[in-house]
């Protein structure tokens, strides 16, 4: 075969060996924003670490073999005893290892916590996302067991462990554990309170014995699980360890593996409960208010994992199209490919800001603080990963056919974009939150537009949305029916707040102009042509040395 019809012209070179903290000039001045000056050396150091070990070459064949390759459930062995494991291909055991050695599941002791790791969250998911799920619920379990001193002093220290120890064996000859949560059955759904699984005292306090079957079950090869059960009080929460003190496993009954659209790196199960040792976490009959905090922890993450699939897929998108050669120049130099790019770039950085927003309120932790999250987590929930999915799927199509093609990773991102906004309550849910906060919570309102008037008067759009919105608020017919809408509002004037105070004069400007000021079509790539949109592009494009 002749070698001429073999020359290779105008492909890009792979977007790797480059530090993906680094290279994100909004994420590194969100860590600079949001992070107490004496914190900061240790901070940019540990997230150079991980933004380098995620952009390399290694990394990248680690997530890619774990979702060619992904767990395979082994009810028996081949003496037929039970054993319900789940096994996983070694380049997932190394992801999470590596994630947990880098602070993953440890945010709530340590100075910043909650900004570091949710910087580590957003830079290590762009390397693989399936296995952001227990390192979610390992990280978002600590404050549901708070509610009980003794559990927290027992298990905290392993739930925040940087040590990774693969296997089953009884959490007191571990270094480190890792939960899952179960609280969806198949009858309920969303409706947890029409949850089915008894939880009978067993003798001893706080033990008891669980009956039934759990729908969706995260991460089933993890160390403990919280579930919810109907103890004689009512609705409970109850901590299953999966090995008990002497060794014995737990009664454990794995039925199958979901076979998912994306995410197929993570293991999600069906189980069933037999007699199953669990012990009680809370009082009786609070269950859902027990474990209310592991959800929200939990949504948040959501927030900051389509925050970094969006990052990712941009930042493909822009790589792609500054070594892509069209019509004799630069694919990144043409008019309307630059108006796509700075579209994409803009909503990216929102969810960035808003992200790492939310992080930080984490840490405060004051009143106001609380308050503001109570209606900021679910409105960002429901926006942030609803928009995750159009810019993904816009991101692989500035790649066109090659982007189509498995090998350049945006099939397996697009397939991952539709998850977040599903788990941990779907957009409905988010919706009905934010209405049920209004309601109940005045001081949740209050604390969220004292956050968005700190940007009052900087930009007549911002400050129209601003007014729109209190005029919405003040108008409660038919509320329900119109919860998205609002929702939405509240997402956008947020975004558009904290983009004022922080970001560049052109990224606030485009934003105010196309999500606030509406001066924009239905898609993508339709922001006016007068705005500086070459700004907005270099800003996000990935520097690779």
């Amino acid at each position: 075969m002749a070698a001429t019809t073999h020359t290779v012209t105008n492909q890009v070179p792979p977007l790797v060996g480059y530090d993906v903290f680094a290279a994100d000039r909004v994420l590194s001045e969100a860590v600079e924003r949001h992070v107490e000056p004496g914190v900061r050396p240790v901070a940019r150091e540990e997230l150079g670490e991980l933004g380098r070990s995620a952009g390399s070459a290694q990394a990248r064949e680690w997530g890619a073999l774990a979702n060619a390759c992904p767990p395979v459930l082994r009810t028996h062995d081949r003496y037929g005893h039970r054993i319900d494991e789940v096994e996983f291909h070694p380049s997932w055991h190394r992801l999470l290892g590596h994630a947990v050695e880098a602070g993953l599941t440890d945010a709530w002791g340590r100075p910043a916590g909650h900004v570091r790791r949710a910087a580590g969250f957003l830079v290590w998911t762009q390397a693989e996302a399936g296995h952001g799920c227990p390192l979610s619920m390992t990280h978002a379990a600590v404050p549901a067991l708070r509610t009980d001193p003794a559990l927290a002093a027992e298990w905290e220290p392993l739930l925040t462990s940087h040590v990774y120890e693969e296997g089953l064996r009884p959490a007191g000859l571990k270094s480190g554990v890792l939960f899952g949560m179960g609280m969806t059955e198949k009858q309920g759904g969303t409706d947890v309170r029409s949850t089915t699984t008894r939880a009978e005292p067993a003798g001893g306090e706080g033990a008891y014995l669980l009956t039934g079957h759990k729908w969706f079950c995260s991460a089933p090869m993890s160390d403990g699980f919280l579930v919810l059960a109907q103890a004689p009080g009512g609705l409970s929460c109850f901590l299953v360890p999966r090995v008990l003190p002497d060794g014995t496993r737990n009664v454990f009954a794995l039925q199958r593996l979901k076979d998912k659209l994306g995410n197929r790196s993570n293991a999600s199960a069906e189980v069933e409960f037999d007699g199953t040792w669990a012990r009680r976490v809370g009082e009786e009959g609070r269950g859902v208010r027990t474990i209310i905090e592991m959800v929200a922890a939990t949504r948040l993450d959501c927030v900051v994992g389509s925050a970094a699939l969006m990052r990712q897929a941009v930042a493909q998108a822009i790589h792609h199209s500054a070594h892509r050669a069209v019509f004799g120049g630069p694919l990144i130099d043409t008019p309307l490919m630059r108006n796509v790019l700075a579209d994409l770039a803009l909503e990216s950085e929102a969810a960035t800001v808003l992200a790492m927003r939310l992080a930080a309120a984490y840490d405060t932790d004051t009143e106001e603080e609380r308050a503001f999250l109570r209606l900021a987590v679910p409105a960002a929930k429901y926006w942030v990963t609803k928009r995750c999915p159009a810019v993904v799927g816009e991101a692989l199509e500035c790649l066109g056919g090659n982007g189509y093609v498995e090998e350049s990773g945006m099939p397996r991102l697009l397939r991952e974009a539709p998850l977040n906004s599903i788990w941990e309550g779907s957009g409905n849910v988010q919706a009905l939150d934010v209405l049920r906060a209004l309601r109940r919570e005045p001081r949740a309102l209050d604390a969220f537009l004292r956050e968005m008037g700190k940007a009052r008067g900087a930009d007549h759009r911002l400050d129209a949305a601003i007014k729109d919105l209190l005029t919405e608020l003040a108008d409660l017919e038919g509320i329900e029916a119109r919860a998205r809408r609002l929702v939405e509002r509240f997402a956008l004037v947020l975004q558009g707040s904290l983009l004022v105070r922080w970001a560049p004069s052109e990224v606030s400007d485009a934003f105010c102009a196309s999500r606030l000021g509406r001066d924009r079509g239905t898609g993508f790539g339709t922001l006016p042509h007068t705005l500086g949109l070459a700004s907005v592009v270099a800003r996000a494009r990935p520097v690779v040395d």
